[in-house]
């Protein structure tokens, strides 16, 4: 049997919703209403996140929760919803960035995994040195959200991750 993917934790704003850009000149995308705010979602995450599933398993890992599933896989066309990380069942730890708790609870200590975001901190960065499992952080800039770079990298990493990692 093979190994199991690694995770992708996926944020929202900044990687997938584009902000922070010059107005006059708007990223390709589309503009969503989504409760009321309207968001520019980048004309090539869903393209990406596509890619990017072959190698990884996908999961939101944003403030929007479960919300993600009821406007992004199918404005997206991921094909189907995507597992959500819960921010409040999980204690935030003193000095810890505010995701932190809820990816433990969500990956566990052993599953490697990669993670998108715009707002990683020092706190992240000290926990992902820290982790047992191979873990990768990927920053965005919010005006630009996921590009092919990203997935370059990404693919990159899960491919090497895949051939050190023996079979289950």
């Amino acid at each position: 049997m093979p190994a199991e993917k690694p995770l992708l934790l996926v944020d929202v704003d900044g990687v997938i919703s584009l902000f922070g850009f010059d107005a006059s000149r708007p990223p390709a995308g589309r503009y969503q209403l989504v409760d009321g705010i309207l968001h520019l979602l980048s004309a090539s995450a869903g393209e990406h996140l596509r890619a990017l599933a072959a190698q990884f398993e996908l999961a939101w890992c944003t403030g929007w929760e479960e919300k993600a599933n009821d406007y992004l896989p199918l404005a997206l066309e991921l094909g189907q919803p995507l597992p959500w990380l819960c921010f409040d069942g999980a204690p935030p730890c003193p000095g810890a960035h505010w995701k932190l708790a809820a990816i433990d609870a969500f990956a566990g200590p052993d599953r490697p995994l990669a993670w998108i975001d715009d707002a990683h901190d020092d706190a992240c960065r000290t926990w992902a040195t820290a982790r047992p499992a191979a873990t990768l952080l990927v920053a965005t800039e919010p005006a630009d959200g996921l590009t092919g770079a990203h997935v370059q990298l990404l693919l990159g990493w899960a491919q090497r991750l895949a051939r050190v990692r023996p079979a289950r």
